[in-house]
């Protein structure tokens, strides 16, 4: 298995015309590294080189790195039906700096790509249709950033006075504390029944 993978990784990196910056195999699966001005090139490679056939996008997700320079990983994941095979293609940005959308290549990107847009704050230029699609149209940040607070920013209800939804500042009703979650039985120095046991001198009753 890891051999055909890179001997398929080698492959790429010979025939899909500089689209691969690097490859490596890690648990079994297959990673393509490229840059993003040849994202849609690789993608579109791996799709209809009869060697490949990566005819399905299978999801589209990120990673965030807040220490690096550019702090994300934009992650593809395809299938090949054909060769039963996955594969893993990886690209690096920042906040700032947008990925060119795989719509064009592959409609399913359409709804990942927002995902990835309302998580972590990715921008896709010539997306279709980028907007949030898992919080809501007044959501303030992107809630998979390590950077975001655990609270949010602004939390919603429903006001009874002016019969809709509010967005208001958090308000914590009580302050964070700390939990032992050290086991009861790990905890307790006597378990229940020792004092039977000790008060017999440890001997169990006969016929128990």
């Amino acid at each position: 298995m890891t051999e055909a993978l890179k001997d398929l990784g080698e492959y790429c990196v010979a025939t899909a015309a500089g689209a691969v910056e690097r490859y490596e195999v890690v648990a079994r699966q297959l990673i393509l590294w490229t840059s993003r001005d040849s994202l849609l090139r690789l993608l579109t490679f791996l799709r209809d080189d009869p060697n490949c056939l990566f005819k399905q996008l299978v999801d589209v997700t990120a990673v965030d790195y807040p220490e690096r320079e550019e702090r994300f990983e934009v992650v593809y994941n395809m299938l090949s039906l054909t060769q039963n095979e996955r594969v893993r293609v990886k690209i690096t940005t920042d906040a700032d700096t947008p990925v060119a959308s795989a719509t064009p290549i592959f409609a399913s990107a359409n709804w990942f790509e927002r995902e990835v847009w309302d998580m972590y704050g990715v921008f896709f230029s010539d997306h279709p249709d980028l907007r949030r699609i898992l919080t809501d149209y007044g959501f303030e940040g992107h809630p998979q950033r390590k950077d975001f607070p655990l609270t949010g920013y602004v939390e919603l209800r429903y006001d009874d006075d002016l019969k809709r939804v509010v967005y208001e500042p958090v308000k914590l009703v009580q302050e964070f504390r700390s939990f032992d979650f050290t086991s009861p039985w790990e905890g307790m120095l006597h378990l229940p029944g020792d004092e039977k046991a000790e008060s017999e001198g440890g001997k169990p009753k006969e016929g128990s």
